[in-house]
């Protein structure tokens, strides 16, 4: 008779369920409607916030935008930098506030959080993943350079970053 290699089997790694993105700043349960960020005065109503008249009797909470600026923990960070930025931050920086505001106007938990200009280039955080890629987007459009970015899928962060060198 045959003798059979008997091995113990290990389970396999890729059959692991992992959570696919965890966003602490998600609310868990749905917020009653209506409701009004008691900070910027968005309205939770319809399933979703948006800028919408107070109405009566509604209740107050902060929104996951206003909570992420006031805890200073971005879901997204755009970086500026090369040789173009010094000569033309001002058009630069207008640009991503134009981007902002036609994002914003639509959805008012994509803002930009903080811009911070340091030697050599500007990092702009946002309260959103989506915000600083349609920025990036728009520089590289509207001036070229380089476009880089990066998803980190489990803590729900984004790294975008555009040079331009000449």
């Amino acid at each position: 008779m045959k003798q059979r290699n008997v091995s113990r089997r290990e389970p396999r790694k890729d059959r692991l369920i992992r959570e696919q993105v965890h966003d602490p700043y998600k609310t868990r349960l749905k917020l009653s409607e209506p409701t009004v960020c008691s900070q910027c005065g968005a309205v939770f109503l319809k399933g979703r916030w948006q800028w919408a008249p107070r109405p009566p009797a509604a209740q107050e909470a902060l929104c996951q935008a206003c909570r992420r600026t006031n805890d200073r923990f971005p879901a997204g960070q755009l970086t500026l930098s090369g040789n173009f930025l010094a000569g033309h931050k001002p058009e630069l920086l207008n640009l991503a506030r134009n981007q902002e505001e036609q994002e914003k106007a639509e959805r008012p938990l994509h803002r930009i959080m903080a811009i911070e200009k340091e030697p050599g280039e500007v990092v702009i955080t946002t309260t959103d993943i989506h915000l600083p890629r349609r920025i990036g987007e728009a520089l590289h459009s509207a001036y070229d350079g380089e476009l880089d970015y990066r998803y980190d899928e489990e803590t729900a962060f984004v790294r975008v970053n555009w040079r331009r060198d000449d």
